[in-house]
């Protein structure tokens, strides 16, 4: 048991709350769970074990989130894959555990203000069973009596008795207004602190707030795109899930009889369940969004579909795309997946799951030209992936190695100056695990098709302090580490782990591996510089810092590589930067960089720090 429960007053009553009782009568055990947090337990006489109830599950994750630092994308697949959740069941779990990490901050002040006791003064498992509840009483169609009831329960279960009545008469005060009326309550006034009311109303730390708006730019405070497709009286953080209550509801697509390999991505099952999410995060807080900042804030609380890239030289996208699929709207790669596990298609080589705005990162480096062709006499050019790991953006550059146009974007190819020789990719990774994941994936991509593409090598390098020539590649790909701000959709616990003093170490880091890139590039050769981030600190800021400081360095105009995606113009008009809520991607940041030439000081040598 987390901390010390032995005065039961020590939670005392929430303001405005009376009784202490649960809300009805709850079949749950009031003894403890003391058992582990995966396993198959089988309970006894025949009664399913508390450990596959869904309201677990999601704790579970919870749990795992704040004390491990777990993802909940990588850990609930397989929770609900050892416990044998699926149907109905796992769409609950799936809604409860995601959602409650979405909401979080709006729910936090919600509870702060049903309860007498300051939540950081709480033990963490009673503020993960409140939130869990506030989620089901705001955010779904879970009655207000089941919503309290399981809570109380829930703590018994994972707390001990001693805290139900709490948790019962902090929930009941919750219940007692919905989403709305207690944002009116708890949000600021947005007349005198817009982004404290915006953080508040969207579950946004204020610091990300105020780097969207940077990101935005005079367009922030716009009116909202034609794309963002309001929804009236939806709620905040995924809209809401109404459960079914008979089997015969139960949503057709499953969790493909809970087979997801560990790590993958399943299509989330609680859309397939009476989900009323609008189309890229239009679900918002108190009705439509007005702003764009509003309608990006929203789009960070939606429900994303799964994407998958084709493998751009094997088989066609229509011939690998399963029924009900749907083709991308931007890379020709690119398909989603309405619900079910997509373990199938990966484990065939026939695709992987990728961002379609990934997917359009790499195709921006394959099509952006170079200055002159390669040496005459050249056996092939020679592309780089300079921070390689997990391999998804590797396994495009492969396929991409030997297309010359046909299966491009319109107005595409592979780039003005590049070679119609067979091209070399080398794919670089610093941490040996994650360059055996890119090998293994190249190798299994290579087998989708009768011949292999090109030549791969796979190497095990500090892209900072890379062991190869200067000069030595044509294209290079960074795709940095970064916050990850611009996947909050996928990830929905970051949010809740960056703060605005992680990103010093990042963008020092994001520096020197541009730099290395445009050493490692030869003189003509062009660089694509992407994040997982809009934050200008570390995109827009890195990329001209490093170009005004690196003689012989061109920026591109990225936008125009790009030229059949609408809206990609950044606030510095030479990039381009993907918004889930102008595109229904994740919030990809692109810079493409040429170099114009040799640093007469420079000589063929090793690069260097």
């Amino acid at each position: 048991m987390s901390g010390n429960y032995r005065p039961r007053r020590r939670y005392g009553r929430p303001a405005g709350a009376k009784g202490q009782s649960a809300v009805g009568q709850a079949a749950a055990p009031a003894g403890r769970d003391t058992g582990p947090d995966t396993g198959r337990d089988t309970g006894r006489g025949g009664r399913p074990p508390r450990s596959a109830d869904p309201r677990r599950i999601a704790y579970d994750v919870l749990k795992a989130v704040r004390e491990r630092a777990a993802y909940a994308n990588i850990l609930l697949p397989k929770l609900l894959a050892d416990r044998q959740l699926t149907g109905r069941d796992a769409a609950l779990a799936t809604e409860l555990a995601y959602g409650t990490l979405r909401g979080q901050g709006t729910y936090d002040a919600v509870l702060a203000a049903c309860s007498d006791r300051p939540l950081d003064k709480l033990d963490p498992p009673v503020l993960d069973v409140l939130r869990l509840g506030a989620h089901q009483l705001l955010s779904t169609r879970v009655g207000a009596h089941a919503a309290v009831a399981t809570s109380v329960d829930l703590a018994k279960s994972v707390i001990g008795p001693r805290v139900s009545g709490y948790v019962n008469a902090v929930l009941r005060r919750v219940a007692t207004r919905n989403l709305a009326a207690w944002l009116d309550i708890v949000a600021p006034d947005g007349r005198t602190d817009r982004d404290g009311y915006l953080a508040t109303r969207y579950s946004h730390p204020r610091w990300i707030v105020a780097a969207y708006r940077a990101a935005l730019g005079d367009a922030a405070d716009g009116p909202a795109p034609a794309e963002v497709l309001p929804t009236a009286d939806a709620a905040m953080a995924g809209s809401p899930v109404e459960v079914p209550r008979t089997a015969d509801a139960a949503m057709a697509g499953s969790l493909a009889a809970a087979r997801p390999m560990a790590g993958s991505a399943v299509a989330d099952p609680a859309a397939a369940a009476g989900s009323a999410a609008g189309p890229a995060g239009a679900a918002l807080a108190g009705g439509a969004a007005v702003t764009e900042l509003e309608a990006a804030l929203a789009a960070g609380n939606a429900r994303p579909r799964v994407t998958l890239a084709a493998f751009p030289a094997g088989p066609p996208r229509a011939d690998v795309m399963p029924s009900g699929a749907e083709p991308g709207r931007w890379s020709p790669y690119a398909f989603t997946l309405p619900s079910g596990d997509p373990a199938p298609l990966i484990a065939s080589g026939a695709a992987v799951v990728q961002d379609e705005g990934s997917q359009l990162a790499a195709i921006a480096l394959a099509r952006a030209p170079v200055a002159a062709p390669a040496a005459q006499g050249a056996a092939a050019e020679r592309w780089l992936d300079l921070c390689a790991g997990p391999g998804g953006k590797s396994r495009l550059l492969y396929g991409l190695t030997r297309l010359t146009g046909p299966a491009e974007p319109p107005g595409a190819g592979v780039g003005s100056g590049a070679s119609t020789a067979p091209v070399t990719l080398t794919a670089a990774e610093l941490h040996p695990h994650r360059a055996a994941l890119v090998r293994e994936s190249l190798a299994r991509a290579g087998r989708s098709v009768a011949e292999s593409p090109a030549a791969f090598e796979v190497v095990v390098a500090d892209g900072t302090k890379p062991p190869w020539l200067e000069g030595t590649f044509d294209r290079v790909l960074v795709d940095a580490p970064c916050s990850g701000l611009g996947a909050l959709r996928r990830r929905p616990e970051a949010r809740w782990r960056k703060s605005a003093d992680d990103l010093k170490e990042l963008t020092a880091l994001q520096r020197d591996l541009l730099r290395a890139a445009l050493a490692s590039v030869r003189p003509g050769g062009v660089v694509a510089y992407v994040t997982c981030s809009p934050v200008p600190a570390e995109t827009s800021d890195v990329v001209t810092d490093v170009a005004a400081s690196t003689p012989g360095t061109e920026i591109l105009d990225a936008p125009g590589v790009l030229a059949e995606v609408p809206g990609t113009r950044a606030t510095d008009p030479r990039f381009a930067q993907l918004w889930p809520h102008r595109h229904g991607t994740d919030a990809i940041f692109i810079a493409l960089l040429r170099r114009t030439a040799s640093d007469p000081a420079a000589e063929r040598r090793s690069v260097s720090p």
